[in-house]
């Protein structure tokens, strides 16, 4: 047992001492370079003589850091060096102890994770303070509801299947609700964090990801307002492409089977638009007015609770008229479902058409024509909106780049 220690001892010893050395620069008193490896190295110790008598020893040990910490603690308070101790260098202790256990009871992977964190969290203080500072009332809104969404109700809901088709899984519904509403606000968070300033093909990008009808919108408005149409031209144009990018992302994670059989299509389709995109980019002013307006994602934070409800009812209604039209009247009216679904949302055809093929009722090759279809048709939408929104001088480029990708969807559907 002794030579098998010698792996967790040195591991142990290692992210000790990296924690400690961050302890050490930032603050200098209380637990430093020396104390973290060796209260690392106590949780080794102590996890190995558990595994051999028993679970009460690293629970004992835990009490007697807990106890070294309250005196230090103490000691500190009335020598009024630092009065204002805080309580971020205790957890760390404990947590490192923790860490120290988990290496002698062979959860390396875990722990040396663990570690990493620790140190990464110590280290970024200061800017995660700066990043807090700055939420609005509104950032923390969009915060909780997610995890309302994703923590509180997906757990409740009732994992079978109910309705005529026997298609509509409460728990897999809100499940892609919580994938959607994610996708949204991983990219509505890193645009927040980002800034509004960061150059057009961000701004094309996080559209995309967030909402691309909605980046679609502002720029046709600014466009007509007299702002450049080049640039607004490019963000339509790559927001549009994104939107690909997140049909794969979602095909991925419900039915990473059919991915082989999607991804053709949908990458011609990113690629021509992408091409099309560039093809903006190399006039489109550089200038800061060209980063568009703001507040055209902020209004489309997306856990907004209603929206969610909006979109899960959106999605099961899909998914029955998938179903029924593949029972009843076969694939036409399943391509005519997709084409008015897709007409305002991606996400419901390119969900519903990959849960279906999931649960083997549906096949992979009426899918992903049914998610091309939808894809087509939420482009000739958007190309109505710029051109009822947008000036003159927007529609030409945008729909050069929607013809092309259109041609090219056609063609996929007729040689595939």
């Amino acid at each position: 047992m002794n030579g098998s220690l010698l792996i967790p001892l040195g591991v142990g010893l290692g992210l000790g001492l990296l924690v400690g050395l961050q302890r050490e620069h930032a603050q200098g008193v209380m637990a430093g370079i020396r104390t973290f490896p060796l209260l690392t190295l106590f949780g080794v110790i102590a996890g190995a003589i558990g595994a051999e008598g028993g679970a009460w020893v690293p629970a004992a040990g835990a009490l007697a850091v807990v106890a070294l910490l309250v005196v230090a603690n103490l000691g500190h308070i009335r020598s009024e060096e630092d009065p204002d101790v805080g309580l971020t260098t205790e957890a760390a202790a404990l947590v490192m102890y923790g860490v120290g256990v988990a290496l002698a009871m062979g959860m390396t992977a875990a722990a040396v994770v663990t570690g990493g964190i620790v140190a990464i969290l110590l280290q970024a203080k200061e800017r995660l303070h700066r990043m807090v500072g700055g939420l609005s009332d509104r950032d923390l809104r969009v915060l909780f509801q997610f995890a309302l969404v994703a923590l509180v109700v997906l757990p409740t809901l009732p994992n079978r299947d109910y309705g005529p088709y026997e298609v509509l899984n409460p728990f897999e519904i809100w499940l892609m609700v919580v994938l959607i509403v994610g996708i949204s606000v991983g990219a509505w968070a890193a645009y927040r964090i980002l800034g509004h300033r960061r150059g057009l093909a961000l701004t094309g990008l996080l559209g995309g990801l967030i909402s691309s009808t909605a980046t679609t919108v502002s720029y046709a408005r600014q466009a007509r307002e007299g702002h450049p149409s080049d640039a607004a031209a490019f963000v339509v144009l790559m927001a549009s492409a994104i939107v690909f990018i997140r049909v794969l992302l979602e095909v991925a994670v419900v039915t990473p089977g059919a991915l082989a059989a999607v991804a053709p299509s949908m990458s011609l389709m990113l690629a021509t638009l992408l091409l099309m995109g560039w093809l903006q980019w190399r006039d489109a002013d550089k200038s800061p007015s060209a980063d568009g307006d703001s507040d055209a994602m902020e209004r489309e934070a997306p856990s907004e609770l209603p929206a969610a409800v909006g979109f899960a009812l959106l999605y099961a209604l899909v998914l029955l008229a998938v179903a029924a039209a593949r029972e009843h009247l076969g694939r036409e009216a399943i391509y005519a479902v997709a084409f008015l679904s897709g007409l305002t949302d991606m996400d419901a055809i390119t969900l519903s058409t990959a849960q279906l093929v999931r649960a083997d009722r549906l096949d992979v090759d009426t899918a992903w024509r049914a998610i091309l279809i939808g894809g087509m048709s939420n482009i000739v939408f958007k190309g109505g909106v710029v051109m009822a929104l947008g000036g003159r001088a927007l529609w030409k480029p945008v729909f050069k780049g929607f013809g092309v990708a259109l041609a090219g969807g056609v063609g996929i559907l007729v040689l595939g």
